[in-house]
């Protein structure tokens, strides 16, 4: 069993957040791999759903998604019904066909602010990635591409304001570092805040305590 099979069984052992569904976030600067970490994860827990904020967002509307959020896939998981979304075509700039999300023991929502603070209350644990912004956003520059800079110039800008605003950090559950092979799995700052189940790497492999 390696790292990633036994942070999965340890979020299986939360209790539910969201109606049935044990809500888990991926937090994080841009570029700094929580696409692939909430990819490595869902398979380590048998295919579990994977919203990306990415799918919720907009051009115009970065950081402006949580009524959609909420509305479209929070009520919905708190009732124990799928959720139903418009993923964003960042390419053509518009909505597309409706996707499906199902109620499933874990959902994992994934994207810059994921763990902000309206979408906390729905959370069963917050992960952070642990990589500092200027190491994350060269990564996704280098990723994207030239054609893509003006865009990370603005959006470098719109995401030092909301982390400023609304940060995520200091209520992360655990932080997540990657390493050469697999991930550290380290204690957030919100474990100090008195929680009673705790996904960190105490014996070298992460455990619920």
């Amino acid at each position: 069993m390696n790292d990633l099979d036994r942070a999965a069984d340890a979020l299986l052992r939360l209790p539910p957040s969201c109606g049935p569904v044990r809500l888990v976030a991926v937090d994080g600067h841009a570029g700094s791999g929580k696409s692939t970490l909430a990819a490595r994860l869902s398979t380590a827990l048998g295919g579990a759903p994977v919203l990306h904020i990415d799918d919720l967002a907009t051009h115009e509307e970065l950081f402006a998604w949580t009524g959609r959020l909420r509305e479209q896939v929070l009520e919905p998981l708190s009732r124990g019904e799928a959720a139903r979304y418009r993923p964003y075509d960042w390419r053509l700039r518009r909505f597309g066909e409706r996707r499906e999300l199902p109620p499933a023991p874990v959902v994992l929502v994934e994207g810059v602010g994921a763990g902000r603070r309206v979408v906390r209350p729905f959370l069963a644990w917050l992960l952070w990635m642990e990589r500092e912004a200027e190491a994350s956003w060269a990564r996704g520059r280098h990723r994207d591409g030239p054609e893509q800079a003006s865009f990370w110039d603005g959006w470098t800008v719109a995401e030092t304001r909301h982390f400023t605003e609304d940060p995520s950090r200091p209520f992360a559950d655990t932080l997540v570092r990657e390493c050469p092979e697999g991930y550290d799995w380290l204690p957030g700052p919100a474990v100090t805040a008195g929680k009673d189940h705790v996904i960190t790497q105490g014996d070298g492999s992460p455990s619920v305590k």
